[in-house]
């Protein structure tokens, strides 16, 4: 049913998105799903939870530099060429307008996904390859941030060049990690 939800969105928009055409889609009766969601916020968010913990968990090859090159291309292509990414899209639009919707999104998703995006960094300080002092919030805002105002504002695509640059930028004013003389 969260597949259905996913592919239905993608191929006919929100607004024309029902449960009865996710049901449908579903080979389900639409009480099935009322039964679990009772809008199509509800198992779009379901949806697009269960795809972002499946997709966006940082890799941990013990190197910096390529764990977040890596992570930021996959959060980029998670967002712009995924049906998961488009229904993070939907989402985010209607919780504008939809106060719950907002905190639901900012419980479910951003919050954990903060805690992934943060990761790597916290690897690096763990391994001694990273001052401790460093902030790491705003590290991952620098990153993060112009992939999601570029996929939420200006449409744009990431590419990796982009995503390349973001790290490359963050890292070169990080300090080097402190050592004992």
């Amino acid at each position: 049913m969260l597949e259905a939800a996913d592919d239905l969105l993608v191929e006919v928009g929100y607004a024309r998105l029902t449960i009865e055409g996710i049901a449908e889609r579903a080979g389900v009766a639409k009480q099935t799903i009322y039964r679990w969601w009772p809008s199509k916020n509800d198992i779009l968010m379901d949806a697009f939870v269960q795809d972002a913990a499946e997709a966006l968990i940082p890799s941990d090859s013990a190197d910096l530099r390529q764990d977040l090159r890596a992570h930021a291309r996959n959060v980029a292509v998670f967002l712009t060429e995924s049906d998961a990414g488009a229904v993070f899209r939907a989402l985010t639009a209607q919780a504008q307008h939809d106060p719950a919707l907002a905190t639901r999104l900012r419980s479910e998703h951003l919050g954990k996904q903060r805690g992934y995006d943060r990761l790597p960094f916290e690897r690096a300080v763990a391994r001694g390859a990273l001052d401790p002092g460093v902030d790491i919030d705003l590290a991952v805002d620098q990153i993060v941030g112009p992939i999601y105002y570029r996929v939420l504002v200006t449409g744009k695509a990431t590419p990796p060049a982009l995503t390349d640059a973001l790290v490359d930028a963050v890292l070169a004013h990080l300090p080097p990690p402190h050592t004992e003389a």
